[in-house]
């Protein structure tokens, strides 16, 4: 039936059913309203993700309505979004049970990426700043809401206070370049009769203004420990936080991406996402708790996403984005598993063979070259076609390599031929719905070469430190990083003390 509908008309009935979905989860935050509504709820939402993604196949062209523009990019990312908001409260139904603030977890969770989503459909600036105001709003109440521990107030209050500079410095950004520009549509302010209107010196602020912005929010160094305070929220929360919303910057750098070209800024946005990638690397490998494992991944996976910006790969960026939020919300709804997990594994040491190692060099080497020279146009293919043949081996060995005999190692092939075949058919589908409305913007081919080198300088680096164990620049970079993936003294709590108020009340 919708598949039929003519497409000017998705947007309307988009908007109709998130507003619907916006309306069931204010009706659940009534305490008249019984806990059994929030079935209905979850079926409600699960709506507006359904109209995205029917619009997403069947558009052809972009529309703008309003101060909204509907094309591939926007209905990619509010169906992105809409679905790890739906995945995430069905996941909550009865992780959160029986929790004081249930209710409000529902209803924040809806409203924030409700507003994240329509943030990412803005034609208006002014709509965009408000949207995106609102959903980092949203985000520093549920990290809050356990209200009656300190902690996760602290924490609270630390986020919300980086998130109100970051919006700041945003809406200055925006507003210089609509004052300059007399444009508030964003199609109209981003075109090149608009962009000849700056000077250069202009330019080269406003650039930085958005850079600063969106570094904060994707928790970059300096500014990553707000990440590291925000594990005190209820795990889904964390979940979608890592999904949907830290990878905001890449987005927002995709938008604006016009007004980049050429400045000298992406130079600097690349050496601190470079910074970023080696500092959210080491947390992730030194740290023993989960999800500042997890955060210490994402750091790294954000900074990697700024360096595609950087480098003027916002096709790559976007399709990262989405498939990071997609594989780290997954990491986080089975964090509770890990502790089985862990127990019950037993590391041993094994002996690599060499021959199939040798078989998985030359296949990453084949495939990465393969890459490469069918995409011979872009500078960062280079990059694209480094880092698939490293992850082709990788999967080689894991999965085919140190497979238990030749069963084992039969079946790890399958996966591995398997998991290649989605992912480049997953791949070229983004590819492909992404490729004509995104900014074509040449990419510098030095700045390839330069991250590649940055990458095995830090591979050599690392194999001689795991080798070198018992170095003084082993503990010293070791005990380095352990520092820096601490959270602030204020968000750290040996035992929270309100579950013993809890517990003294009857758990009530």
């Amino acid at each position: 039936m919708f598949f039929s509908l003519d497409a000017s008309l998705f947007p309307i009935v988009f908007l109709i059913v998130l507003a619907i979905a916006a309306l069931s989860s204010i009706i659940f935050l009534n305490p008249n309203t019984p806990l059994s509504f929030i079935r209905i709820h979850i079926g409600l939402i699960a709506l507006p993700p359904i109209i995205a993604l029917m619009a997403l196949i069947s558009n052809d062209g972009g529309i703008i309505m309003g101060p909204l523009h509907f094309d591939s990019l926007s209905w990619l990312l509010a169906f992105f979004v809409l679905t790890i908001s739906l995945i995430v409260q069905r996941y909550c139904i009865h992780y959160l049970n029986g929790d004081k603030a249930y209710r409000k977890y529902f209803t924040l969770l809806t409203l924030t990426t409700i507003a994240d989503s329509v943030a990412w459909l803005s034609n208006d600036l002014r709509l965009l700043l408000v949207c995106w105001g609102a959903t980092l709003f949203g985000l520093t109440l549920l990290i809050g809401l356990k209200k009656e521990w300190q902690v996760a107030r602290n924490a609270a209050k630390i986020c919300g206070c980086l998130f109100a500079l970051s919006w700041g410095l945003l809406t200055l950004a925006i507003v210089w370049l609509t004052e300059v520009t007399n444009h508030w549509q964003l199609t109209d302010v981003l075109t090149a009769s608009s962009m000849a209107q700056l000077d250069s010196w202009e330019q080269t602020s406003i650039s930085l203004l958005f850079v600063v912005a969106v570094v904060i929010p994707a928790a970059q160094w300096p500014f990553q420990r707000w990440l590291l305070d925000s594990v005190v929220a209820p795990t889904p929360i964390s979940a979608v936080m890592h999904a949907g919303i830290v990878n905001a910057g890449g987005i927002i750098l995709t938008l604006f991406a016009p007004l980049f070209a050429g400045s000298s800024v992406q130079i600097l946005l690349f050496a601190f996402s470079s910074i970023s990638v080696l500092i959210g690397t080491g947390i992730m490998l030194v740290q023993v708790d989960y999800k500042r494992q997890l955060v210490g991944s994402t750091i790294a996976q954000m900074g990697f996403m700024l360096i595609q910006c950087a480098l003027g790969a916002y096709v790559a960026a976007i399709i990262h984005a989405v498939l990071h939020g997609l594989f780290k919300s997954t990491l986080f709804l089975q964090a509770g598993s890990v502790l089985d997990h862990s127990q019950s594994t037993v590391y041993t040491k094994k002996t690599l063979p060499f021959k199939w190692i040798f078989t998985g060099s030359i296949l990453a080497l084949l495939v990465g070259i393969g890459y490469w020279l069918t995409s011979p146009e872009e500078g960062y293919q280079l990059v694209s076609a480094f880092m698939l043949g490293w992850c082709v081996f990788l999967a080689w060995v894991q999965l085919v390599a140190f497979g238990l005999g030749k069963v084992g190692r039969i079946f790890g092939l399958f996966v591995f031929v398997g998991g290649g075949i989605i992912y480049f058919y997953i791949h070229h589908l983004l590819h492909n719905a992404l490729y004509e409305t995104m900014p074509k913007v040449q990419t510098s081919t030095i700045g390839a070469i330069l991250i590649i080198f940055i990458l095995l300088l830090v591979s050599i680096i690392g194999l001689w430190l795991t080798r070198n164990r018992l170095s003084k620049l082993y503990t010293m970079i070791y005990l380095w990083l352990v520092r820096l993936g601490e959270p602030h003294e204020e968000g750290i709590e040996s035992h929270p003390s309100y579950l013993k108020q809890i517990l003294s009340q009857g758990g009530k």
